[in-house]
């Protein structure tokens, strides 16, 4: 049995019917094709599928698809307007992006972070991106990405 939901992805409304123990990442990845979220353990504990939803970082693992009805949700691939969003810039500049896994997780966390306070302390970034695991252990590189991104965000408002 399936049933209806309707939410906004990317800014576009969606209108479909899932399975209720589907999780949004199911729905996301295997529903419309967007593979950016990725699973990794499936219990929440990696950060990899880590979306926006209403405006938080979730672990799409976590939110059973009917939970996510009337919600708005930005991917990975969402941030993207025609040119790659500053934060992704900021991480393929300052190599922050290696095996690559972590890299829309990371992403998506660092940029609700921004969001909801836009010069984070280094101690901030670290407790921000906490529920976010890197295999490479690149996150050193990855804190420094987010603080370019912060410092080009006050720039860009300065200016």
């Amino acid at each position: 049995m399936k049933i209806p939901i309707e939410f906004v992805v990317n800014g576009e409304p969606q209108a479909l019917f899932v399975k209720p123990n589907h999780t949004l990442l199911d729905v996301l990845r295997d529903d419309l094709g967007l593979l950016g979220a990725k699973k990794g353990c499936g219990e929440g504990k990696c950060g990899t599928c880590t979306v926006i939803m209403d405006g938080k970082p979730v672990n799409s693992c976590l939110i059973l698809a009917p939970r996510a009805d009337g919600s708005d949700i930005i991917t990975v691939e969402g941030l993207a307007d025609g040119e790659p969003h500053p934060m992704q810039k900021a991480f393929v500049e300052q190599g922050a992006v290696q095996c690559g896994f972590c890299t829309p997780g990371m992403i998506m966390t660092a940029c609700a972070l921004l969001d909801e306070k836009s010069d984070p302390s280094e101690e901030e970034i670290r407790l921000a991106l906490s529920g976010n695991l890197c295999r490479c252990t690149g996150y050193a590189k990855i804190v420094e990405a987010v603080q370019v991104c912060a410092q080009r965000i006050q720039q860009d408002k300065g200016a």
